[in-house]
């Protein structure tokens, strides 16, 4: 990869990065999608089979945050369940 690419790559990333945690959001969609058509303009076997694989790499994602909502709720439920019983015992001794 030439040095300009890598420069408008890593510029565009980063500012991407800085529009997110502003909560511009679509500039940083903007800048991302600079960075993924450079890179993807220089490995375009590369992106051809990450489309291909997307679906199972979402599915897996989804997986993973099901499960993830899963130990949340039953967290939430021990929580409930014990009240404030187990605090208020910490406090008495």
């Amino acid at each position: 990869m030439q040095n300009w690419k890598k420069a408008l790559v890593a510029g565009s990333a980063t500012a991407a990065m800085v529009m997110f945690l502003k909560r511009k959001y679509s500039a940083g969609l903007v800048l991302t999608g600079v960075a993924a058509g450079t890179i993807a303009s220089e490995y375009p076997h590369e992106f051809r089979r990450l489309r291909k694989k997307l679906p199972d790499y979402i599915e897996i994602g989804r997986n993973l945050l099901d499960v993830a909502s899963r130990v949340g709720e039953r967290l939430a439920e021990a929580v409930e369940d014990r009240g404030t019983h187990w605090y208020e015992a910490l406090l008495r001794r």
